[in-house]
């Protein structure tokens, strides 16, 4: 019996605490919908309050005037006059190879005169027993008249010598005209021929024989030295 009374006593003893613990689960479980709920509500107050329409203030509408575009203007392509005038020389049918050898073997004449020429004029002013250049202090001419008459003589024959040198110059050059193909054709009428010849552009071949070095024919030439 006694036995039986234990047994007793310790069943009523774990029910008891079961029933403690289920209890306490029960109030944590109503604090939590309590406070589940509390906050449901809180978010539905926030949400109402966001959803309330608050009146925004007028916004000026500006209209924007929009600028016309400028027309770009297509800029026509300028040519470098140097290009125009080789265009225009290749498209002009100069003097025949034929000409052109007749006119290389009369400025190859002229040439050959004028180096001849200038080494004359090289003896000339050479001292013929010291071999250098005469000057004032040379003790080739004795008398004060006669240094001032030398002094003279030796001024012509050094501007002589420099307009022979500069004719040559020109020479050189017109031989080079003739092995590009350009002789002979006026500078002045390549573009825009003038017609004051029967051969324009052309330069007429009576001027190149007796000016070979000519770039002009001669009416342009007479209208230039008139200015």
């Amino acid at each position: 019996m006694a036995k039986a009374t234990k047994s007793k006593k310790a069943s009523s003893k774990k029910t008891s605490a079961k029933s403690k613990k289920a209890l306490k689960k029960s109030k944590s479980s109503v604090k939590k919908k309590e406070i589940m709920a509390k906050k449901s509500a809180l978010k539905k107050k926030t949400i109402a309050k966001k959803k309330v329409a608050i009146p925004k203030k007028a916004v000026k509408k500006t209209t924007v005037v929009s600028k016309p575009r400028k027309e770009t203007k297509r800029v026509p392509e300028v040519k470098a006059p140097v290009e125009t005038k080789i265009r225009t020389i290749e498209s002009i049918k100069g003097y025949s190879k034929k000409d052109l050898e007749h006119f290389r073997e009369i400025i190859l004449e002229k040439r050959d005169e004028i180096i001849e020429q200038l080494q004359n004029l090289k003896d000339q002013m050479l001292d013929p027993t010291t071999g250098e250049y005469i000057n004032e202090n040379s003790p080739y001419s004795l008398h004060m008249a006669e240094q001032g008459t030398d002094a003279m003589e030796r001024e012509k024959t050094f501007l002589y010598a420099q307009r022979e040198n500069k004719f040559l110059g020109y020479l050189e050059d017109a031989l080079k005209r003739i092995d590009a193909g350009t002789y002979g054709i006026c500078i002045e009428c390549i573009e825009e021929p003038q017609n004051l010849c029967e051969t324009c552009p052309l330069i007429p071949k009576a001027r190149l024989e007796a000016v070979p070095h000519s770039q002009l024919c001669l009416p342009i030439k007479q209208r230039q030295e008139k200015k």
